[in-house]
């Protein structure tokens, strides 16, 4: 593959990295496609498992024959723009990290339909727009048997950049979407809801009902406000964390690593 040693971050190309925006990245009139961008090896390795495309990749030169070389091994002929670390380092709005960056384009995404399919324990993402706590949703999904991620369209983007570094890459290991009628098309699929909020029927997340639910769609809000009272109220179940010591919640975060291990579905 061609390696570029480049001496400006104005060179052709760069300005993937150096200059656009993430919702220029998003923009597929300034890029053809949409892309956005991954770091670190791991991750980057990761997305490629996944089966999504690199594009170009950007590297400190230490690092041709070092921690980016296994996945330089895998892009096949992209461009590869390699320079110094004083060079990387100037970059704004981007900071380099570990080494690595790598541009990659987005995917087609599929219908609520298609990846439900098979699903059994899913959350739906309603106006999250953290991209800390996307992130971390989406590890915590992965690591504790979540099938799938549905999010609203206010919610932000699973694919910028720091949400795809805190999730460590499992935002390309579970099929997710995004969906426009969250209530009514989760009961039109066979799932039943379970919005979490603080609320006088709430029910405790380890109600023995809520395990005997054969389709069961988790519905994760933002923080102070909380879901909309028209999702609350279409919500099949209201769901409460039990807290101690006068705490009202937890981060959305923390609460949905709680509630996907105490719902978790046995594995197959």
């Amino acid at each position: 593959m061609p390696v570029f040693h480049i001496t400006s971050l104005s060179e052709p190309g760069v300005e993937i990295y150096s200059s656009l925006t993430e919702a220029q990245l998003c923009d597929k009139r300034l890029c053809e496609e949409g892309l956005f961008i991954a770091e670190s090896g791991k991750v980057i390795n990761t997305a490629l498992d996944a089966g999504y495309e690199a594009v170009s990749l950007l590297t400190e030169e230490k690092h041709l024959d070092g921690i980016a070389a296994q996945v330089v091994e895998r892009l096949g002929d992209i461009p590869i723009y390699a320079g110094s670390r004083e060079l990387l380092s100037s970059l704004t709005g981007y900071p380099l990290t570990r080494g690595v960056l790598c541009a990659m384009r987005r995917p087609k995404f599929s219908p609520p339909e298609e990846v439900l399919k098979d699903a059994r324990l899913i959350v739906l993402i309603d106006s999250v727009t953290n991209t800390t706590n996307i992130g971390a949703i989406f590890r915590s999904a992965v690591a504790l048997g979540v099938d799938a991620v549905l999010l609203t369209r206010t919610t932000c983007d699973p694919l910028n950049r720091r949400a795809v570094r805190v999730s460590m890459g499992t935002v390309f290991q579970i099929p997710w979407t995004w969906v426009d009628s969250p209530i009514s098309s989760l009961h039109d699929l066979g799932f039943r809801t379970a919005a979490l909020a603080l609320t006088e029927n709430s029910i405790a997340h380890e109600h023995p009902i809520l395990k005997n639910i054969a389709r069961l769609a988790l519905i994760m809000g933002i923080e102070g406000e909380g879901l909309p009272q028209k999702t609350i109220s279409e919500a099949d179940y209201v769901v409460r964390i039990p807290m101690m010591h006068g705490v009202d919640s937890l981060n959305v975060a923390a609460a949905a690593a709680v509630a996907f291990w105490e719902l978790r579905r046995p594995r197959r």
